[in-house]
Order: structure tokens, then C-alpha cells, then sequence
């Protein structure tokens, strides 16, 4: 059987759980903004020893690799990746929107297609369409939403949006009659990272520690303050 800790900081806030085999044990979620330096540590050890284990009896850390925030994907991968070289145990990583999509699509018909969407910046968004198994039907990407967003896929498909950035999109596109959008907000979570994670680790698909590096998507832009007068 496999102990399997999976943490996930994609957005705002953080969150860890703990899955033996598909089995889940325990779940710790913080949707606090400015959560995750502080506290994810602090979930990961209670996740663990609530659960009745410790550390060492891990036998892989999963971790969701984004899309996301830039600050929080950093965070979780180099905790990860600290814990996978101090316990000597395989990393697993898992998209961030795969997993989204891991908890609304068992809630549908095969015929529905699914859209997780995490916020970016403005009117944009990080975006995959994906069916019922998870398949990707629209590759990951970076979405500047508009009036047009979408239109070929509403025409021949009934969609599911949701996530932090799906309000941008509800915008333009909420009456569409193949347009769903969830009243209740969907937030990346450990609890399908885990589930996922599971999947990989019985196909031996572990990262590389060393040179595993967060999936982007873009490029971070910061700012420079201005100069004081």
C-alpha cells in the first residue's frame, strides 16, 4: 500500500492531505489569504500525525504543479522537493487544472465538457478544457476572455466553468444555453491532487527532484516601486 502526502498552494492559501492507496485519511485545508509560506508546514506535520503516521513512513510526495500563482507554486514545489531529498522519497506532480476538474466531473454526464479556470491578471485567465476522464480537449493556456471566448466549443458542447476566474468569463458568456457556471466556488484542493497522484504512482511516473521545476505558464512580471520625492 502506499502513504501518500499531497500539498497543494496553486492559489490563495494552502492545503495538504494524506491518502493511503485511493483511500483518503486526512485533509487539511487554509483559504486564508497570505496562507501559504506560514502555514503549509504546519498542515503538512498535523495531516500526518492526526492520521496516526510520521514523515518517514511516506512513500511519495505529491505535489500540484500549477497553473497558478507564481509565489504559491514556488512555495509548494520547493517544500516538496525539501521533504522528497530529506525523506529520500519520489516527487509526483499533478496539474493544477486536472485536478480541479477531479472534483466536478464525476457529477456529470460523458457528454460535458469541463473548464477549470484559475484568475490572472485583468480580463485573464489560466484555462484547459477536459472531458469527463480527463483528457484534454483544449490544451492549458493563458486566456485574455472576451465576447468570442469559447464560441465554437458552446456549439457543439454543454461546458462546466468554474474556479476563481470563471466570474470573468460568466460576464460574457452567462446566458448561454451551454454555458454552466457553479454557484459554489471550486478551489484547487490536495484531496484530488492525491487522487491523481495515486494514478502516477502506479505507473512509476515520479519527476526528476533536482531539475522539477512548477508549471508557469508565464513568465512573472513584477513591479518596481516608484521613487520616493
Amino acid at each position: 500500500m502506499a502513504l501518500l502526502l499531497s500539498i497543494d498552494t496553486s492559489t490563495r492559501g494552502c492545503t495538504a492531505a494524506l491518502h493511503q492507496d485511493e483511500q483518503l485519511l486526512a485533509n487539511y485545508e487554509l483559504l486564508a489569504e497570505r496562507s501559504s509560506s506560514g502555514m503549509l508546514t504546519t498542515l503538512i506535520q498535523n495531516v500526518v500525525e492526526h492520521s496516526g503516521f510520521d514523515l518517514t513512513q511516506l512513500d511519495a510526495i505529491a505535489v500540484a504543479k500549477g497553473p497558478g500563482s507564481y509565489t504559491g507554486l514556488r512555495i509548494a514545489v520547493s517544500t516538496a522537493k525539501g521533504l522528497c531529498f530529506a525523506l529520500d522519497k519520489p516527487l509526483i506532480s499533478v496539474s493544477t487544472l486536472e485536478a480541479m476538474t477531479a472534483q466536478v466531473a464525476c457529477f456529470y454526464d460523458h457528454n460535458v465538457l469541463f473548464c477549470p479556470m484559475i484568475d490572472a491578471r485583468r480580463m485573464e485567465v489560466f484555462c484547459a478544457v477536459l472531458d469527463r476522464d480527463l483528457q484534454y480537449v483544449k490544451l492549458t493556456e493563458a486566456k485574455i476572455i472576451d465576447s468570442e471566448s469559447f464560441s465554437e466549443l458552446l456549439a457543439a458542447h454543454q461546458t462546466v466553468f468554474f474556479g476563481d476566474g470563471a466570474a470573468k468569463c460568466q460576464t460574457f458568456l452567462g446566458t448561454h444555453p451551454n454555458a454552466v457556471f457553479l454557484s459554489q466556488p471550486i478551489y484547487p484542493s490536495a484531496k484530488t491532487v492525491g487522487q491523481l497522484a495515486f494514478q502516477k504512482w502506479q505507473r512509476g511516473a515520479f519527476e526528476e527532484v533536482i531539475s522539477f521545476e512548477p508549471y508557469y505558464l508565464k513568465d512573472f512580471v513584477g513591479t518596481v516601486p516608484k521613487a520616493k520625492t
